[in-house]
């Protein structure tokens, strides 16, 4: 309380009288100033409780109160009419301009509008003149339209023993990170669902080196990209680690937290990686912790940069000869090939979106085109990616790692509009044969989908594991096994689907270890099981009696016999009768047995340890 009913105007707390802004006689508003005291080095106003005329002022500046000690009198004005109301007091007091600048905001506007890119003109055009995005174009083109909120622009470069502060503010704007909070995809799949942490590398700040209070502002990041469950989008070009910042003591710098805060999110939150142009060093050690990498054809990625190579005594090379496209697409660092950051960023929100739910409308091709997709010679190449577009929704096909292990597709899909991760064989390379590159495409690849609660659907088209010396000088026994290892452990479902071969200890793997193991496994009509080749057994079960027929040409014709035989024993309808697989389905029909036996809710994602990197 601090006035009584008789209008006395009393102390609110201890303190000290600093200034009084009335005297006796004078006419005051509702709310106006009248004692300013000071406290705990604070000062507080005491206003007026009402409009009316200053009766008597009992203190003086300097004077120490007490709380509930009298400071003045105010009396409500008399006769109506006289003087001011309360009601028009209270609203004279209370206008303002809402525009009225001051000084103090001015200044954080001023420093805030000093990093932004139309204050960088020069190194903006310069930017553009290579073909490529500025940090902050590349945000703005990721994130929905007025939801970026940054995180630490006022950072400045540790330099300030070495250039003027004015110059570091004006020359290292955010020390060269731009990052923070954002929605990507909110009109697809809702706010809520939306929400990321976004970072991006400046390239024209510093050659986008990581500096250390750009590593602090990382490190902030991912610890709230953790506490909240939050997909990060990193832009990593950049040419890693940078020895100017003399501000802070250091010896090797190797104290740094980010790069373990990144890679402990991997299996908790989808991570995505972009790299455009030059990215080295600590750069590439971030972008190879990321769940997928998609990357422009003119990226050149790298663990060390020209600088340390030669260095290193091992040569001199241009920044382009580091690492290429067509070194580091083939290899299987990079996920998806872009033309450059534009399609980059749109290649990215698709990406996040199959992990931020299911959406409402989607269309699909008619069904029965899948009936003819599998030529009924059974020796026929054909196109998987042909059954994939079709069976999935229209242009929702995304493939991972396309040019690396050809022998399996991996590939997010939708099918009515849900999301799954897919594998399948690719008889057009060594007959859907599993080499050691597939394995582990495949492998990491299912990793990936349990980790964010993905069902997995399989299509199976494959005479087994790739076998012989040249496949074992690549370790194909660790390799191959790793199939086994990871199905094992899965915990989202798996339908497969069996479009013509489904041979041996291959065929086992792409069902997660066994045909029991997925909650459906069902073949098309095309469909032949085994547990091993047709051929291959035939050869094997029956060479004595393939022997002792010496005219070749007759020799033929029983081999052909004895494979026909094989093939009526081994095709799905008899596999089927034996219940070894729970149906043989018009391919048209393929689209209801995912959706049905996957229908559950999915699995909530987070839980693993984490997605190997490879």
């Amino acid at each position: 309380m601090d006035h009584d009913t008789n209008g006395a105007v009393l102390a609110p707390m201890l303190g000290t009288v600093v200034r009084v802004a009335v005297s006796d006689g004078a006419r005051v508003r509702s709310g106006q100033q009248l004692v300013v005291l000071e406290s705990m080095k604070m000062e507080h106003p005491v206003t007026a409780p009402h409009a009316g005329v200053v009766a008597r002022v009992a203190v003086a500046e300097g004077d120490r109160v007490r709380r509930d000690q009298r400071l003045l009198d105010v009396v409500a004005h008399g006769a109506p009419g006289e003087g001011d109301t309360d009601q028009q007091a209270d609203a004279e007091y209370a206008e303002y301009d809402l525009d009225e600048a001051r000084a103090d905001l001015d200044e954080v506007r001023r420093r805030h509008a000093i990093g932004q890119d139309g204050r960088r003109p020069d190194a903006v055009a310069k930017r553009h003149d290579a073909g490529r995005r500025t940090a902050r174009e590349n945000i703005a083109a990721l994130c929905d339209e007025g939801s970026f909120l940054e995180y630490g622009p006022l950072v400045v470069a540790a330099q300030r023993q070495r250039r003027s502060l004015e110059d570091l503010i004006e020359r290292t704007p955010a020390d060269g990170l731009v990052g923070g909070l954002a929605r990507v995809n909110g009109a697809l799949v809702g706010k809520a669902a939306a929400q990321c942490a976004v970072l991006a590398y400046d390239a024209t700040v510093l050659a986008g080196t990581q500096g250390a209070y750009n590593h602090l502002k990382k490190d902030r990041l991912f610890d709230v990209a953790a506490r909240r469950g939050l997909p990060v989008v990193l832009y990593a070009e950049g040419g890693g680690g940078r020895p100017g910042d003399v501000d802070i003591p250091t010896v090797s710098g190797l104290q740094v937290m980010a790069f373990h805060l990144f890679a402990k999110l991997s299996g908790q939150v989808p991570l995505v990686g972009i790299a455009s142009g030059r990215c080295f060093a600590g750069n590439a050690a971030l972008l190879g912790c990321c769940d997928v990498v998609i990357a422009t054809r003119d990226a050149s990625i790298g663990m060390g940069g020209p600088a340390m190579i030669e260095g290193g005594g091992l040569g001199t090379f241009e920044p382009d000869e580091v690492g290429p496209i067509d070194v580091q697409a083939p290899n299987g660092v990079v996920d998806v090939v872009v033309a450059d950051e534009t399609e980059a960023t749109e290649v990215a929100k698709r990406y996040l979106a199959y992990f931020q739910g299911s959406l409402a409308e989607w269309s699909s091709e008619d069904q029965r085109r899948l009936r003819q997709v599998v030529p009924e010679n059974r020796v026929r190449v054909y196109d998987v990616r042909a059954v994939i577009d079709t069976l999935a929704d229209t242009d929702s096909v995304l493939e991972l790692r396309r040019d690396f292990g050809h022998g399996i597709i991996t590939a997010l899909v939708r099918i009515e509009g849900k999301p799954y991760g897919l594998i399948a064989n690719n008889p057009s390379h060594l007959g859907g044969a599993i080499d050691s590159d597939a394995a582990d495409k495949a492998s990491r690849f299912s990793q990936l989908c349990d980790t964010h609660g993905l069902p997995i659907v399989s299509l199976c088209d494959t005479p087994g594991f790739m076998v012989g010396p040249d496949a074992e000088r690549t370790a194909t026994v660790r390799h191959v096994s790793r199939m086994f290892v990871t199905g094992a452990n899965l915990r989202v479902p798996m339908c497969v689907i069996v479009l013509r071969k489904a041979y041996g200890l291959g065929a086992m793997a792409m069902a997660g270890g066994s045909l029991t193991v997925p909650v459906a496994t069902v073949s098309w009509p095309t469909g032949e099981l085994g547990g091993m080749g047709l051929e291959g057994a035939v050869k094997l079960g029956f060479r004595k009696e393939l022997d002792a027929v010496s005219d070749p040409d007759e020799r033929q014709r029983l081999f052909d016999q004895m494979v026909a035989m094989a093939y009526e024993h081994g095709k799905a309808l008899n596999a089927a009768s034996v219940f070894e697989i729970d149906d043989v389905i018009d391919p048209a029909d393929t689209r209801r047995w995912i959706t049905t036996t996957l229908a559950d809710p999915p699995r909530e994602p987070g839980g693993r340890a984490f997605v190997d990197t490879w």
